[in-house]
């Protein structure tokens, strides 16, 4: 039960993606919708850690201010067209530059959940580290995926590429909370 807990909790801080990806359909007006819906989910559903500096909730923020402008206000149809490729591309990008910065996107989940003694406890680091180099890939993979349905659109229905959406986010979803419990489990023998 705990595990479904930690799942459901880890899956709401993605709740602005989720939002996005399941609302924004296939037509332009859907697509501007699931745009302000994601915008101001990233500020109600993220404000806490807004509030606290969380890098990937800053991103999101600006992902969903710069698409406003880009689609709602400026009607860019490349962007539109384009959405898939750059918001994976986008998120894939931030996670990989906290990753190359030193600064994992999952440490400071991981540190707002300890006391400060337990911070810089290099374990913690390398796990947090591992954790968004897995995260990275996934989405990068799913940015491939984007990229490969705009240059070959025939292959495959538009379902099958939504379903990969959805393994990679529940999949990099359900690997941190049972790579979580491992950890822990190492920690903790019972």
């Amino acid at each position: 039960m705990k595990d479904l807990e930690e799942l459901a909790k880890f899956l709401f801080g993605f709740m602005p993606w989720l939002l996005f990806l399941f609302l924004s359909g296939h037509t332009l007006a859907s697509l501007e919708r699931s745009i302000i819906i994601g915008l101001l989910a990233s500020v109600i559903f993220s404000f806490k850690e807004l509030r606290k500096g969380f890098i990937l909730q800053w991103c999101t923020l600006f992902f969903f201010i710069a698409c406003a402008i880009t689609v709602n206000l400026m009607s860019l149809v490349f962007v539109a067209k384009n959405m898939g490729i750059i918001s994976n591309g986008f998120l894939a990008c931030v996670i990989w530059v906290t990753i190359f910065i030193g600064k994992p996107f999952t440490l400071q989940y991981a540190m707002a959940d300890r006391p400060k003694e337990q911070q810089n406890d290099p374990a913690l680091i390398r796990s947090c580290r591992f954790i968004a180099i897995v995260w990275a890939l996934l989405l990068t993979f799913s940015t491939s995926v984007s990229v490969f349905r705009i240059l070959k659109p025939a292959p495959y229905p538009e379902w099958v590429y939504f379903n990969i959406s959805i393994a990679v986010i529940l999949g990099g979803s359900i690997f941190t909370v049972l790579y979580k419990k491992y950890k822990r489990s190492q920690h903790h023998p019972t």
